[in-house]
């Protein structure tokens, strides 16, 4: 029986120091607390933590965006320092994970990352569109992803240095189209992830489609494991990055960088085998 730990964060990254990204914070960041929102004033009719805990948990699925009146709520912690705190916990425990696991040295043990909110920050362009309130606009959004400018998450970046330290190679596996392969590669290496096994984005047919992520990053790391791979862990911010199969022994979700694509994903996870 495969055990599954998971660890579940707000997600959201807002200081980045690595390659000298700093994100300023003109005025004073308040501690979360259930009922308030931005500067702790009420929400009315709505606890935001309860909100946040309904996703976090996979209770409130089908949601689009951020609720209007948790917009300042999610941008306060994007913009304070729990989150790194959280998310720093997770991939620790990540790498102490990693330490332990018995490797055969053959070059097959592999873990897969994501790219978005995992590996790279969007938090500038989220920070810019409501933090998650905003309906996703693809077309927006891409023109972000086409300044090459996203900063690395520090801990995805940590954790990535330590399993090229134990012999486990790197696969990236993102939604992101085919025809963003180029800018990718290059943000991915400006910012720190200098080498990988593959890079693997979804064919820009299937771009704007209904074809599920769930089902398209399943298949994907199944057809990693039929051309001999094994992974040992896989590393994502929401839900479809760890659902499906292959599953493995153990699931770390902690901190991600909090609005995947137009919303606010309440958690961060690395599931390793």
């Amino acid at each position: 029986m495969m055990e599954v730990l998971l660890f579940f964060f707000l997600a959201t990254i807002i200081v980045a120091r690595s390659n000298g990204y700093h994100v300023e914070i003109p005025h004073q960041i308040h501690l979360l607390r259930p009922q308030t929102g931005a500067g702790g004033h009420y929400v009315h009719g709505s606890s935001c933590l309860s909100w946040r805990l309904g996703v976090e948990t996979n209770n409130i699925i089908g949601w689009t965006t951020v609720p209007q009146a948790c917009e300042g709520y999610v941008g306060h912690y994007m913009l304070g320092h729990q989150y790194r705190k959280d998310w720093k916990v997770v991939a620790n425990a990540a790498c102490l994970y990693a330490q332990g696991l018995n490797l055969t040295g053959d070059g097959k043990d592999i873990w897969v990352f994501d790219v978005d909110e995992t590996s790279l920050s969007n938090l500038p362009y989220f920070a810019d569109h409501g933090f998650g309130a905003e309906a996703h606009n693809s077309t927006l959004a891409n023109e972000w992803v086409l300044t090459g400018k996203a900063q690395a998450m520090p801990e995805s970046l940590k954790l990535y240095q330590k399993l090229l330290s134990l012999g486990i190679k790197v696969v990236f596996l993102t939604g992101r189209s085919e025809d963003l392969r180029n800018v990718t590669a290059t943000n991915l290496k400006k910012v720190g992830f200098h080498t990988w096994e593959k890079l693997i984005l979804r064919p820009s047919s299937e771009s704007g489609t209904t074809y599920r992520a769930v089902v398209y990053k399943s298949s994907k790391r199944k057809e990693l494991e039929a051309k001999g791979y094994r992974i040992v862990g896989n590393i994502g911010d929401q839900w479809s990055d760890l659902l499906g199969i292959p599953c493995w022994q153990s699931d770390f979700q902690g901190a991600q960088s909090g609005v995947l694509r137009t919303l606010v994903e309440l958690m961060f996870g690395i599931k390793v085998s």
